[in-house]
């Protein structure tokens, strides 16, 4: 059995369970032989499938992270031969973000593991009181209308 952190460090709870999902995908992607794809990259690669080549911007807006998680996470995929960066034809000052042609070839093999990981997130979800991505997205929604830093300052002042 894996460690399991204290159900009150939700912080790292969070982590853990990340870690749990997404070092399960990658070594399932892994095996299918794709070592270097992992699955942050899935989002990118359906936000490009689907709107075609994107500035580092506007895809951080097309799949809900910062810009500059946008931005490393494009680093990587172009490290790994997934994306090109090329000049914006019509903004000198922007580039965009294209999938490649290697790309394109594993987009198959890549479908069918998202398929295959809704599938299992599908029966997880079926295990939880509640789906997980509902809950965090609640989660998300309640930050918003008041940010963590808050709670945590006004928990401390009332202390």
């Amino acid at each position: 059995m894996r460690n399991q952190p204290d159900p009150v460090a939700v912080g790292t709870l969070l982590r853990h369970v990340l870690e749990l999902l997404d070092g399960d995908v990658a070594a399932f992607y892994e095996e299918q032989g794709l070592p270097e794809y992992r699955p942050r990259f899935s989002p990118v690669v359906r936000a490009l499938v689907a709107e075609g080549p994107l500035s580092v911007r506007d895809l951080a807006e097309a799949i809900g992270v910062t810009h500059s998680a946008a931005s490393q996470t494009a680093a990587q995929m172009a490290r790994a031969g997934l994306v090109t960066h090329t000049p914006d034809p019509l903004d000198a000052r922007r580039r965009l973000v294209g999938l490649t042609a290697e790309a394109r070839a594993l987009l198959p093999r890549i479908e069918a593991e998202w398929e295959a990981t809704t599938a299992a997130m599908a029966q997880l979800d079926a295990e939880l009181s509640m789906p997980l991505g509902e809950l965090l997205a609640e989660v998300a929604q309640a930050v918003g209308r008041r940010p963590f830093r808050e709670r945590v300052a006004a928990a401390h002042r009332t202390t």
